[in-house]
C-alpha cells in the first residue's frame, strides 16, 4: 500500500487527508517510527490515529497528556487495594506465602495503563500519545526511552519487552516547544487549517446529506471567519459542530437567516472576546463574500 492507497483508505473512513499529511503517515508505517503532528486544536490530529486505527483494523489505545502527568498515569501502577486484601486474607488463614513479596508484586496485582498496554498488545495497535505538549519535560524525556526500545522496566519485575510494536501518533498545540531529541526520534507533519477545496471534500465525507449551495455558503463563511483576529480560531471540528446546529435548526440559506446565524455561533466562537467581536455588521459581511 503506497501514500495514496492510504490517502484513499483514509477518505473511506471519514478523514480528508492531504498527500504530504498521507505521505508522512504511509512512512511512518513504513519504517516504524513515530509520527509527531503538530498544529492547532481542531485542525484533526487525533482524528487521523482513529482512522488509521480503522483501517488497520487494530485497537486504539490513547494516552491524554496533562500537567504533572507521571509514570503511574501513563505506564502502570500496583493494585495497592487488592495487595492489602491479599495481606489481609493471608495474615487470618495463617498462609504466610500468599502475602510473600514475590507473590504481592506479581502481574496478578499489576495495572497496566496505556504504555504498558500498548506494547503487550498481540496486534500493533495505534498508541495516541495526546497533547504530549502539556506533560512536563521530565515525563518527555521518559517518554524516549519507550519510544527508543519499546521495553519498560518495572523493578519488582524487571523488564517487560514489547510483544508488538505499536503505530505511534504523538499530537501537540505547539504550547511549549519540544526537546530535540524527542523530535529527532519522530517524523513529523503541520496540520494547517484546510483551504476551501479541502474543507468542501471534508463536509462532503462527513456531511454527505449537506446541499452543496450550503455547504460552499459554510466554508467561505469559515474561511472568512479565520481572517478575523480572533483569540481562537475555529478548526475542523467546529466547523462539523456548526453544520450540525445548521442543520438541526433547519437553515438552508446563511444569507436568509443572520439572526439564526449569529445565534449559532457559539459552535465557532469559543471566547466572550471573539463572540463579542463577531458583530451583526461582520456576520453580514462575512455572509455576503461566502454567497
Amino acid at each position: 500500500m503506497d501514500h495514496l492507497d492510504l490517502q484513499r483508505r483514509l477518505a473511506e473512513t471519514g478523514y480528508v487527508a492531504g498527500e504530504p499529511l498521507a505521505m508522512a503517515l504511509h512512512l511512518s508505517l513504513v519504517l516504524g517510527r513515530p509520527l509527531l503532528l503538530e498544529g492547532e486544536a481542531g485542525v484533526g490530529k487525533t482524528e487521523i490515529a482513529k482512522a488509521l486505527a480503522t483501517i488497520q483494523k487494530t485497537r486504539l489505545i490513547r494516552l491524554q497528556c496533562y500537567e504533572g502527568l507521571d509514570a503511574a498515569a501513563a505506564i502502570y501502577e500496583w493494585n495497592y487495594q487488592r495487595q492489602l486484601l491479599a495481606i489481609r486474607a493471608a495474615a487470618e488463614t495463617a498462609r504466610v506465602e500468599e502475602a510473600s513479596e514475590e507473590r504481592l508484586f506479581s502481574e496478578r496485582y499489576l495495572l497496566r495503563r496505556p504504555l504498558l498496554e500498548a506494547i503487550l498488545q498481540p496486534v500493533p495497535p495505534v498508541l495516541l500519545i495526546d497533547e504530549i505538549d502539556r506533560a512536563d519535560e521530565a515525563f518527555e524525556a521518559f517518554l524516549l526511552e519507550i519510544l527508543a526500545d519499546f521495553q519498560i522496566t518495572v523493578p519488582e519485575l524487571g523488564t517487560i519487552e514489547a510483544v508488538s510494536r505499536p503505530h505511534v501518533v504523538l499530537t501537540s498545540n505547539a504550547t511549549r516547544e519540544l526537546s530535540d531529541a524527542l523530535r529527532r526520534r519522530c517524523l513529523y507533519a503541520f496540520v494547517d487549517y484546510p483551504d476551501p477545496a479541502m474543507e468542501l471534500a471534508i463536509l462532503a465525507a462527513r456531511a454527505p446529506e449537506l446541499e452543496p449551495a450550503l455547504a460552499a455558503q459554510i466554508v467561505g463563511f469559515v474561511q472568512g471567519l479565520r481572517r478575523e483576529e480572533l483569540e481562537k480560531t475555529p478548526g475542523i471540528a467546529e466547523t462539523l459542530d456548526w453544520v450540525a446546529a445548521l442543520s438541526g435548526l433547519g437553515i438552508n440559506d446563511l444569507a436568509a437567516s443572520l439572526a439564526t446565524v449569529q445565534a449559532s455561533l457559539v459552535c465557532l466562537l469559543k471566547t466572550s472576546a471573539d463572540q463579542a467581536a463577531v458583530t451583526p455588521e461582520v456576520i453580514a459581511r462575512l455572509v455576503d463574500r461566502a454567497a
